[in-house]
């Protein structure tokens, strides 16, 4: 899930192929200015998602073009999942923030406490957690209940309508391994 997370990462794998794998036609697609798409094509190479055709594999030697890789593809199909599970959710386009679907995961698999998910996903600064808690809290994606005994804390869960697409979605995620 960290790997589909940032802005950009999930509408370039569900467009290159439409694009034919060319960077102008991506670019437009998107909307997306040609440094930043450069910069996201970059990292998604780099963590083995496409790969930069060479000047002999390509339809034109001299436009770039990009393919998927089999990871890609793999990372394409959860892809379409996530899409489609924020397409039920109805509360915009989560993965375009770092860590939202890691910690709807997180509490879906009965993480409920702030330091219990913060030590799963191991690498999530507090603050950067904290937020994204907020943020799913005023989305009413989750619930928070404040706990006193025997000092003052938050427990999070997932809504009662969050609950069932994350369900389904993580029954789908799962399908695919």
């Amino acid at each position: 899930m960290k790997e589909l997370s940032g802005r950009w990462t999930i509408p370039i794998l569900l467009s290159l192929d439409k694009s034919g794998g060319r960077f102008t036609p991506l670019k437009n697609t998107l909307q997306i200015s040609p440094s930043r798409l450069s910069s996201n094509l970059k990292t998604m190479t780099e963590a083995g998602l496409i790969q930069h055709l060479s000047p002999f594999e390509r339809n034109h030697p001299l436009l770039p073009e990009y393919e998927l890789t089999e990871k890609g593809r793999f990372m394409k199909e959860v892809a379409l999942v996530i899409s489609n599970a924020e397409y039920r959710l109805n509360q915009g386009f989560l993965a375009a923030k770092a860590w939202n679907w890691p910690v709807l995961i997180a509490l879906y698999y009965q993480y409920h406490e702030f330091n219990a998910i913060r030590q799963l996903l191991q690498t999530v600064t507090p603050r950067i957690l904290s937020k994204r808690l907020g943020e799913l809290y005023e989305k009413g994606l989750l619930e928070k209940t404040l706990i006193t005994n025997p000092r003052p804390k938050y427990t999070y869960a997932l809504s009662s309508n969050t609950e069932p697409i994350i369900r389904s979605t993580n029954s789908n995620l799962s399908a695919l391994l």
